[in-house]
């Protein structure tokens, strides 16, 4: 249960329209929120305005968004109180650059991403009073501009401000989610939280997206499987000598999530077939990155960042 916070919050702002953003975008916008939705490509933003983006699979609704914007700098000019950054990982360092005078007393960024560390980049440029960080837990695909399914929805989402004295914010953004559907509890275990998820991602998604093969037929395959627990086990393996604390459980707790996933293609999957840039360098790459610093051996993350990183040019 979240506590109770002084703060809150009107007007927000969703950078990316793809499917995390337009979905956060959605819900918000049903919630009564005045909602602005970012993103580069004219054709993502135009059915949020009309007629609507529609959300269906576990939830099903269709909402409005106040306003869109092609370009970051619009929202500097009449500043929302929260930004909700969805994008991919590999665009942070450009957005963070650009959000620096967006930075005031009573305005957040919140990295809802996948990956280890993005929130770290954000705080490198912005500060760490002004970044909060999520973990998300939905799987969603595409099936036109704003237009989304969603394969699983394992409610709460969670979130945790880097600086404490941005605690009651953390708090009272929290319940705006909440009581807009996206149920999302205030932890002061979010580190922790990324890596349980981004092990998970690390051990499914470069699978999938290097053999073309969905959640389901990537664990339906034997050998295939194998990997998949390969990748698990040196994955928790990084994480311990560093520190994170998994949990006793996480192990099993991970292949029962794994094979609850649903037969859909994870995110990396459709980057590589859209010939866009992945983002393995905060998945596995972090895993590389870490288990170098520890001393702990990563053949099987850094081979499978290798084939990802190889596809991408294509």
């Amino acid at each position: 249960m979240n506590e109770e916070s002084g703060y809150k919050p009107k007007r927000f702002a969703v950078i990316g329209a793809g499917p995390v953003g337009g979905i956060v975008a959605a819900f918000l916008s049903r919630g009564g929120y005045d909602v602005t939705l970012c993103d580069v490509i004219p054709a993502l933003l135009e059915p949020a305005l009309d007629p609507g983006i529609i959300i269906e699979g576990t939830d099903n609704l269709q909402a409005r968004v106040a306003r869109t914007t092609l370009h970051v700098d619009d929202l500097l000019t009449d500043p929302p109180d929260v930004i909700i950054l969805t994008v991919k990982a590999t665009a942070l360092p450009l957005i963070a650059s650009t959000l620096e005078s967006f930075v005031a007393e009573g305005r957040y960024v919140v990295s809802w991403q996948n990956g280890i560390d993005t929130e770290l980049v954000l705080s490198q440029h912005l500060g760490a009073k002004s970044v909060m960080r999520a973990v998300v837990n939905f799987g969603c695909v595409p099936l036109a501009p704003g237009h989304f399914r969603i394969a699983f929805h394992h409610r709460p989402h969670y979130l945790q401000e880097l600086d404490p004295q941005s605690k009651d914010a953390a708090i009272g953004i929290c319940r705006v989610l909440t009581e807009c559907g996206l149920n999302t509890h205030h932890t002061n275990q979010i580190n922790n939280m990324v890596w349980r998820k981004t092990l998970m991602n690390s051990s499914m998604n470069p699978l999938c997206a290097v053999t073309g093969r969905t959640m389901v037929e990537l664990i339906i395959d034997p050998i295939l499987f194998n990997l998949v627990d390969a990748l698990i086990k040196e994955g928790v393996a990084v994480a311990r000598a560093n520190e994170v604390a998994l949990g006793y459980d996480f192990y099993p707790y991970c292949i029962n999530y794994i094979k609850g996933a649903g037969n859909h293609k994870p995110s990396m999957l459709q980057d590589i077939e859209a010939g866009r840039r992945t983002e393995i360098d905060y998945i596995n790459g972090k895993v590389v990155e870490y288990g170098l610093q520890a001393g702990v051996p990563t053949p099987y993350n850094s081979m499978i960042r290798g084939l990802v990183k190889a596809l991408e040019p294509r």
